[in-house]
């Protein structure tokens, strides 16, 4: 049995800076930006109920918990949104008559420029999706929507189920091991910090050196 069940959320902030998963899980600090304050808007709408309904096609839900205890996995998350389609074939939902297939909705502010996808949000959306089909039974689809494209786009877990399966499963072990080691990494070579809301926390700056500072609280006198 594992010692320390993931949050789904921490993933990216593992994959983004190993320092900043640290700071958040050992230290207990945290910090935002402007970035962070408008994925945080974002996420509160969706979550907020409005993207909640049923028609004659699907059942729509927000913010639904996941989790899979699987020993390779334990983890757990909550969902932006996942829609439950009525298909020919597919899972059984508790109340509803028929079957349904699965799709994982994860909304995200802004698209890449040269891909279709970020990999730290694919490998986030098929952490939901081992949640989501050990829960249901299913095969789910998963989907990222770039609220500036206002497009969906559908992830290849289909096609390469076992690349995101692999790199998931190591990305949980190396963050377990940091937990247990409980050991602060060094900021990786390379490493951009600029947009990270946690930098100023990461790498304090030091005040310049100043006599005239020391001098005045030593004295508690103007200099002039």
């Amino acid at each position: 049995m594992n010692d320390h069940t993931i949050n789904i959320r921490c993933i990216q902030h593992y994959m983004y800076c190993p320092r900043r998963f640290a700071l958040l899980e050992l230290n207990d600090d945290w910090s935002e930006n402007a970035f962070v304050v408008k994925a945080n808007l974002q996420h509160q709408h969706v979550h907020d109920g409005s993207h909640s309904y049923s028609d004659s096609q699907k059942i729509v839900r927000s913010g639904i918990s996941v989790y899979n205890d699987a020993e390779e996995y334990d983890i757990f998350g909550i969902t932006d949104c996942i829609e439950f389609v009525r298909s020919n074939s597919g899972t059984v939902l508790n109340g509803h008559d028929g079957y349904f297939q699965v799709r994982i909705i994860e909304y995200k502010p802004k698209a890449p420029k040269s891909d279709d996808f970020n990999e730290t949000d694919a490998i986030q959306v098929f952490a939901q999706k081992i949640c989501a089909d050990q829960i249901w039974k299913c095969d789910s689809e998963a989907y990222i929507y770039y609220s500036d494209t206002r497009k969906r786009v559908k992830l290849p877990f289909d096609t390469e189920y076992k690349k995101y399966d692999a790199m998931l499963r190591q990305l949980l072990s190396e963050m377990r091991k940091l937990l247990e080691e409980k050991k602060m990494p060094v900021r990786k070579k390379g490493q951009k910090c600029s947009g990270c809301s946690m930098a100023d926390i990461c790498f304090p700056k030091e005040k310049k050196y100043s006599v005239r500072d020391i001098v005045m609280s030593q004295k508690g006198t103007d200099i002039q």
